[in-house]
C-alpha cells in the first residue's frame, strides 16, 4: 500500500467487510497495463468478487417462486421415495412372517 489511492481502496474494502488479507492482495494488484486494459489478475479478481456478490444477492429476500416450487417438488419426491421404500420393506417383512 504505497500511495494514498491504495490506502483509500484498502479502507473502503475493509469497511465493506472484505478480510484484511484479501483487501491487501487486491490493493497490491497493478491498476493499469501498458495497453490501457486492466491486468488479467485484476480482472479475474473483480470477476470472482462479482460472482460472490451475485450469489449473495440470490440469497436475499424471498427469492423467486419458480425456485421455491422446484424445491417443494424435490422435497415431495424425496418424501414419496422414502415412503415407498419403507412400504416395500414392510411388505417384505409381512410376506416372510
Amino acid at each position: 500500500m504505497a500511495n494514498t489511492k491504495d490506502k483509500k481502496l484498502y479502507r473502503r474494502l475493509r469497511s465493506s467487510g472484505v478480510r484484511k488479507k484479501v483487501a491487501r492482495e487486491l490493493t497490491a494488484l497493478p491498476g493499469e497495463a501498458k495497453n490501457g486494459r486492466a491486468p488479467k489478475r485484476l480482472r479475474e479478481a473483480v470477476d470472482r468478487l462479482d460472482a460472490g456478490v451475485s450469489e449473495l444477492r440470490g440469497h436475499l429476500g424471498r427469492g423467486d417462486r419458480r425456485t421455491a416450487a422446484k424445491k417443494a417438488a424435490k422435497t415431495r419426491r424425496a418424501n414419496a421415495k422414502k415412503r415407498s421404500t419403507s412400504a416395500r420393506k414392510g411388505a417384505r417383512k409381512r410376506t416372510k412372517a
